[in-house]
């Protein structure tokens, strides 16, 4: 005898289409902080705003700054990728899924490099390190969920109302 499962409730396949096709709230919070966050750094740190004991060790050295500045057009592209994606989604786009795998991996990478910098100088100072693990870290579950969401069915679609995938 074949038993058939019983065909997924209309709500359960609205609950599944939602994640499908919109970023999660908490998602979309730590993308905009980052990506705001990002520009106003940089904003902050052209207008030498920060006091210098509030800089991290060696920022006055031409090296270390110039190696802070490498970050600039990373951080901004971060940033240009992610509001994109935010803008993208709020409209319905199906773009802003690659769009904020790019960005998240972009945000892991600069907080990686950030990171790899100060372990090769034995540099630990908390204040710098806790926003650079944060960058690294923090992209690394929605990147899976959604690398996951896209390969589910061999495709790049998001699920139909139906179930289905879309072509």
């Amino acid at each position: 005898m074949v038993t058939e499962k019983p065909a997924p409730s209309p709500a359960a396949n609205r609950t599944r289409d939602q994640i499908a096709t919109h970023p999660s709230r908490t998602l979309k919070t730590l993308m905009l902080v980052t990506d705001v966050g990002f520009v106003l750094y940089w904003v902050i740190t052209a207008l030498h705003v920060l006091p210098a004991e509030s800089l991290f060790k060696d920022y006055e050295n031409d090296l270390v700054a110039a190696w802070n500045w490498s970050f600039l057009p990373l951080d901004l592209l971060v940033s240009g990728t992610g509001l994109t994606a935010l803008a993208l989604a709020r409209r319905g786009v199906p773009a802003w899924r690659p769009l904020t795998i790019v960005s998240l991996t972009l945000t892991s990478v600069s907080g990686l490099q950030a990171i790899s910098y100060w372990t090769i100088r034995a540099d630990v100072s908390l204040s710098w390190w806790l926003p650079n693990l944060f960058l690294l870290l923090y992209p690394l579950v929605p990147i899976a969920a959604l690398v996951r969401g896209l390969t589910a069915a061999g495709t790049g679609s998001p699920p139909t109302a139906a179930g289905g995938r879309t072509r």
